[in-house]
């Protein structure tokens, strides 16, 4: 039976070894990052690993103030489950961070056997009873970036910076380069995918947006996304093509499936604005201080959107919005009216806000 600890007590302790638990997905893996240079200021002496899911690992590591990544298979079946348990068993862990909340990190959390198991208040699937220690005021009221930042609260580092560090190599960075060098700026970064259907803007509206970002201020458009959301930047790729002819087609750049995390971010840290769906991307584009463009529906701006008064959140009106539904729970002439809701008129004043308070002579002639 270990002991309840508060908050408070966190810094007195000294630990050797300190598990991080958020195998999952890329938006909050992103704004997780910056507790890494918050544990390290805080337990300096601590080796610091983090359980990811293994097509995530690349995003974090060389980290500086990551001793290492320990990757989970989501789907690796239970020979890769039991292997990962007796690897957290072995290190030894005296400090765990379940920052996940559900039953499979509930497993990793109690398997560890550390002395003090920290998670927060959003804990369910039975995951609270693994913990001996909750952070305070981090309950799903609170915004996702904020919720994560109560650790580095109660820390006392709350009041520093946020430093969203991705580490890439020269070959990255040499590669983003090369992709981008014919672009002429402003570079709009464009991701029209989404994992949920609820959270897909349609595609035709995003030609539209950027057909009058185009007559507005000429400069490039670049579609990422993920190999499966290729269909989708295809389509896109497509819809500008005709709208934008033959000399347009050249500032049209698609790139969706052909990246590396790492990649992906050497390009994002080039780009003037980004412009997506709630999304994984768009946490990362934001957490690298590019004005970003969110376009929320089912999910809410307040509590899933990134910080930071540069960027310009725009969200559905519609009775369910932010109802956090993965599938549409309407029929007929209501099914994804969230989506018809958005129009690209209301898109198209926050994208002309975005670029405004953020123009600069680099960016917007």
């Amino acid at each position: 039976m270990f002991r309840r600890i508060i908050a408070s007590e966190l810094t007195q302790l000294t630990p050797r070894r300190i598990c991080l638990i958020k195998p999952s997905a890329l938006g909050d893996v992103v704004q997780t990052i910056p507790l890494l240079p918050v544990l390290k200021q805080c337990y300096p002496e601590a080796e610091i690993s983090w359980v990811v899911n293994r097509e995530l690992r690349d995003l974090i590591d060389g980290h500086p103030a990551l001793h290492e990544s320990i990757p989970f298979e989501r789907r690796g079946g239970w020979s890769a489950w039991i292997t990962l348990l007796k690897t957290l068993r072995e290190r030894r862990f005296d400090l765990v961070f379940d920052l996940q909340g559900l039953l499979r990190s509930a497993v990793m959390t109690a398997v560890t056997g550390a002395r003090v198991r920290v998670g927060m208040e959003t804990a369910r699937e039975g995951s609270r009873y693994t913990l001996n220690c909750m952070i305070p005021n981090s309950g799903r009221d609170v915004p996702a970036h904020a919720r994560y930042w109560r650790v580095a609260d109660v820390l006392g580092f709350g009041e520093t910076p946020r430093q969203t560090k991705i580490v890439t190599s020269d070959a990255d960075q040499a590669w983003a380069i090369t992709q981008l060098q014919e672009l002429p700026r402003p570079i709009f970064a464009v991701h029209p995918g989404a994992r949920w259907v609820t959270k897909r803007w349609p595609v035709e509206k995003f030609a539209d947006l950027m057909r009058r970002a185009d007559r507005q201020w000429s400069g490039s458009v670049l579609i990422l996304g993920s190999k499966a959301e290729r269909p989708d930047a295809d389509q896109l790729t497509n819809l500008l093509a005709e709208k934008m002819g033959t000399i347009g087609t050249s500032r049209i750049k698609n790139l969706a499936g052909q990246s590396t995390l790492k990649q992906l971010t050497s390009l994002l840290e080039r780009v003037d604005f980004a412009i997506s769906n709630d999304s994984g991307p768009m946490h990362l584009a934001a957490g690298l201080d590019i004005p970003t463009l969110g376009l929320f529906t089912c999910t809410s701006a307040i509590r899933s959107g990134p910080p930071g008064s540069m960027h310009e959140l725009v969200s559905t009106k519609v009775a369910c919005a932010a109802g956090y539904h993965k599938t549409c729970p309407h029929h007929g002439a209501e099914h994804l009216s969230c989506l018809r809701e958005l129009g690209v008129s209301r898109a198209w004043s926050a994208l002309q806000r975005l670029v405004d308070k953020n123009a600069t002579a680099q960016r917007v002639a």
